[in-house]
């Protein structure tokens, strides 16, 4: 934290700023994070919740203790597409989310065995997966992965907060380049630099 506050423009943001609650609440449930992850893929926030609690409610109360509609993947993987889409979920996003269900019945992902990796062993693990992208890994590690210092600069968010706080000029290349160089001086803490990025407003 405390190379944080010695960025003044950070420190004015963190000194004014009061953090979010991560989003992201399946108690470690790394496949059920990456099924939230896709469906809150490039629509608001408030879409995603109502279109994933509409999802959940397509599976039958198991009253599990993450949550009471689970969908595990022999039954996501059951239901049809009309099923599915009645939930609001996009054709594209039903594949990513099939995808997910098919990819846990063949790999172990198992919070307590996906941790025991590296930030870029767990990207190079899950990227195979259709629709999980190093945005969406990056979304994992940082709220349900608790990792301490990610740095989603492919973030729109955290890229327009930064622009606009740094006051950058640049774009395309050189600008991803100038976000990563400028984020190198928060190591170890990018995550929590991004989150106060977030927040800020």
């Amino acid at each position: 934290m405390q190379n944080l506050l010695q960025d003044p423009v950070l420190r004015n943001i963190i000194e004014t700023t009061q953090l979010n609650e991560p989003a992201y609440n399946w108690k470690n449930d790394v496949y059920l994070s990456l099924m939230q992850s896709i469906v809150s893929q490039q629509i608001s926030v408030k879409a995603a919740e109502s279109i994933f609690k509409r999802f959940l409610l397509l599976f039958p109360d198991t009253t599990t203790e993450v949550t009471p509609n689970y969908p595990y993947p022999e039954l996501l993987l059951s239901k049809s597409q009309e099923e599915l889409r009645s939930a609001g979920l996009s054709f594209q996003k039903i594949k990513y989310l099939q995808s997910v269900a098919t990819f846990s019945l063949n790999n172990n992902m198992a919070f307590e065995y996906v941790n025991t990796m590296s930030d870029e062993e767990i990207t190079q693990y899950l990227l195979p997966i259709k629709g999980v992208g190093r945005w969406t890994v990056e979304m994992l590690l940082i709220f349900v992965m608790h990792r301490p210092d990610v740095f989603p600069v492919d973030d729109l968010v955290v890229r327009q907060k930064i622009i606009k706080a740094y006051q950058l000029t640049t774009t395309g290349k050189e600008l991803r380049r100038e976000l990563i160089e400028l984020a190198e001086k928060w190591r170890p803490n990018r995550t929590l630099a991004s989150r106060y990025f977030w927040a800020w407003s």
